[in-house]
């Protein structure tokens, strides 16, 4: 058997190679290793899996993949192929692969569905893509509260072949209003002649159908449920999103949010894939930005010539002061948005988080403070400069996390993503505003 390493290799460079096919069609390969294989290949070799990978695999392969990379390998099936593997797929799988699909390639695969089929995922793809309802399954168990528990069970063994899998039964009125969740275990466990009604949960969570991703996702993470049922707005039980999902969603976020962090745009596409001018694309901007917002600097040096003239002894400390001010803010910046992202704090936390942030830098700055002194005197700079390096520490660290804790917090209330204020961002702010109060405690202390 081959290893991961030398299949990517192979199907890179010489994917005729009988080796690549037979491995793909040992059952001891699965089909998770099969995906990870197809997001390490360029994008031009996609093609190729097309033809390696056998049709009875082909389906679960393409369901674990990005929804992009599985529209390009589908493409270059036969038409009879391609509409037998997304009929097999889960519906909410397979609207996110058409929908990555060209539009006459689109309708061309659905008309050639069956109808309720057709219908169905045209349904899935008239949401909008960053919604509850684009990320819903429609393929969900219901029963009504007035079954007994023996009727419910033997409905659901009518229909379970239809489903990947059963975690949750949902009870829904004459109108297909949610009005409990019953869960699978509690059904097989009650006395056969047990109501429904008397089994389920009521006042089930759910999300509304327009509810953003992120925000369903979170709700599910927060009450640990497997399935998430969506409603319209009157209750009316329309699909359910699947734990698997909800995963996705919160590690997209968590990959752009991090991204973000490092003063760079998103990517919409494997690192892997993203070749150097893609790179440089997303990340020119933001770095163009910074560069002209990091020019009032040289002005506030500028502006204060005439005291390093005077006392050179304070250029030495620059960078040190520069840094220091970063970090601080850095730090504050990626635990308050990470914590922002959890929901842990909000703009109502505002004073709060100020006060305990504030506490915070006055114990870092009063310790690095009592280090940069230590670090004056050893390049024998004099006391008085080492007063004012260790003053100027203990402001900065203050003045930084005074900052940094504020603008996320007013970010998220204007409704801009507080990922924005990264790390980058904080720095160019705090090193201009540290330079003036550095060379103002040193006018006040030096008597310059």
């Amino acid at each position: 058997m081959l290893d991961f390493e030398t299949l990517v290799r192979l199907v890179t460079s010489t994917p005729d190679d009988p080796q690549i096919r037979d491995a793909f069609a040992d059952p001891v390969l699965d089909e998770a290793t099969i995906a990870r294989i197809v997001t390490h290949l360029p994008a031009e070799s996609l093609p190729i899996i097309a033809a390696l990978l056998p049709s009875e695999r082909m389906t679960e392969v393409l369901s674990q993949l990005d929804h992009e990379d599985a529209a390009r390998i589908l493409i270059e099936l036969d038409h009879a192929t391609q509409v037998a593997v997304i009929d097999a797929m889960q519906p909410d799988d397979a609207a996110d692969i058409i929908a990555s699909m060209s539009e006459p390639d689109r309708v061309r695969i659905i008309d050639s569905m069956p109808e309720d089929e057709a219908q169905e995922l045209a349904g899935l793809l008239t949401w909008q893509p960053d919604t509850a309802a684009a990320l819903m399954t429609p393929a969900f168990v219901a029963v009504s509260p007035r079954l007994t528990a023996d009727e419910a069970i033997a409905g659901i063994r009518e229909v379970a072949e239809e489903f990947e899998s059963v975690h949750d039964v949902f009870v829904v009125d004459k109108e297909a209003r949610l009005i409990g969740v019953l869960a699978l275990d509690a059904l097989v466990r009650a006395p056969g002649t047990e109501r429904v009604s008397r089994l389920m949960s009521g006042n089930p969570v759910s999300v509304r159908v327009s509810e953003d991703q992120e925000s369903a996702a979170r709700v599910m993470q927060d009450y640990d449920v497997v399935t998430m049922p969506v409603v319209d707005d009157n209750d009316v039980l329309l699909g359910v999103i699947a734990h698997d999902d909800m995963l996705d969603v919160l590690e997209q976020e968590a990959t752009r949010d991090i991204e973000q962090l490092g003063g760079s745009q998103p990517l919409d596409l494997p690192y892997r894939r993203a070749g150097v001018g893609v790179l440089y694309s997303r990340r020119v901007w933001w770095l163009l930005a910074l560069f002209l917002a990091e020019a009032y600097t040289g002005t506030v040096l500028r502006h204060y010539e005439g005291e390093i003239e005077q006392v050179v002894a304070l250029s030495f400390f620059i960078p040190l002061l520069i840094g220091t001010g970063g970090n601080v803010g850095t730090q504050v910046t990626t635990t308050l948005v990470r914590a922002m992202g959890l929901h842990e704090v909000s703009l109502r936390d505002m004073r709060w988080v100020f006060l305990k942030e504030v506490r915070v830098g006055l114990l870092l700055g009063a310790t690095m403070g009592v280090v940069a002194f230590l670090r004056a005197q050893l390049l024998h700079v004099g006391v008085d400069i080492g007063v004012v390096i260790a003053v100027t520490v203990l402001s900065i660290s203050i003045w930084s996390a005074a900052v940094a804790s504020l603008l996320p917090l007013a970010l998220g209330k204007l409704r801009v993503d507080p990922a924005v204020v990264s790390a980058p961002v904080i720095s160019t702010l705090v090193d201009g505003t540290g330079l003036i109060i550095y060379f103002s405690i040193a006018k006040f202390l030096l008597h310059l």
